[in-house]
């Protein structure tokens, strides 16, 4: 197919920068790919698996001549790399990134991206626990959403950057960037903060031994698990900059946690049944709108 770009610098090299890699050659995209990460053992990999045409040493050397420079790199260092590739972006060019954090991002990047350059943040809702550039595979963004923030964005330079995205198997819609962080605490940040300390306190409870707790656990401890295996540095990086959003669904959960406790101090069944039935009809939502499987994996599912 005809690429809808001619160059595509990638910084960083991770599970996302190396999907969306792989994805543009399965499309058929022409483009060439550019990539670099601060990592030298990350570079090597990337060059181990040829998803990119060029590994390049600095972010710099990479978005030289670049129409799409994709920022992948945690959220705590996108000031940094943008104030690094400001000077050398090419007029015209498109700057976005995959970041989970979408005000903070704008606040860092935005004031070193020159006049003439369209910076258009993205997130594509896609990713597993694992991360580097050996973890990266084509089908990650299948008929998942990347949501593309649209604050007063160059409408050809963001139905470009759609069709990209569409072209690597991902539904794309459009948001401002407050109203993504508030969903995203609910749907991602809250739900992996929870999972971090669940695991915490299975790790604190000195009753249930480690063998124990590694050889019975149930699906809902493994699902934990494997959401707490996700990238430390990032999942820092995007609590310490969507704190107020993440917090403020923090606070309800708590409150939610309370009710459900004296629920069943009370012994209040009627409580509970209505309460896990509300819940259910969530989860059938999800499983219609085609963002997961229905089908029984009991927390060993591949990649998803």
């Amino acid at each position: 197919m005809n690429a809808p770009y001619d160059r595509v610098a990638l910084i960083g090299l991770g599970l996302i920068a190396g999907s969306m890699a792989l994805a543009m050659r399965r499309a058929g995209m022409t483009a060439e790919i550019v990539g670099t990460a601060r990592s030298a053992e990350t570079r090597a990999a990337a060059e181990r698996r040829s998803f990119c045409d060029r590994v390049v040493v600095t972010a710099a050397e990479a978005v030289a001549n670049a129409d799409l420079v994709v920022l992948a790199v945690p959220v705590g260092a996108m000031a940094a790399v943008a104030a690094e590739i400001g000077p050398h972006l090419m007029p015209g060019a498109t700057v976005t990134d995959v970041g989970s954090v979408k005000r903070a991002v704008i606040d860092d990047v935005a004031p070193h991206i020159p006049p003439g350059v369209h910076f258009i943040p993205g997130h594509p809702l896609a990713g597993t626990e694992r991360s580097g550039p050996d973890s990266g595979f084509a089908e990650l963004f299948d008929n998942r959403f990347c949501l593309l923030i649209d604050e007063g964005a160059d409408p050809q330079a963001l139905t470009r950057l759609a069709d990209f995205w569409k072209a690597l198997g991902a539904q794309v819609e459009t948001m401002d960037a407050d109203h993504h962080d508030r969903v995203l605490a609910v749907t991602s940040h809250t739900p992996h903060l929870i999972a971090y300390t669940m695991v915490g306190v299975a790790d604190d409870l000195r009753r249930v031994t480690d063998s124990e707790v590694i050889r019975y656990s149930a699906a809902g401890f493994r699902d934990f698990t494997r959401i707490a295996a996700s990238d430390p540095t990032m999942w820092r990086d995007v609590f310490l900059n969507n704190r107020e959003a993440t917090l403020e669904i923090l606070g309800r959960f708590t409150e939610e946690l309370f009710a459900l406790q004296r629920a069943i101090r009370k012994g209040d069944g009627d409580h509970l049944h209505a309460y896990f039935t509300r819940t259910r009809a969530i989860r059938r939502g999800i499983v219609e709108a085609g963002q997961d499987t229905d089908a029984p994996d009991f927390g060993r599912g591949g990649r998803s």
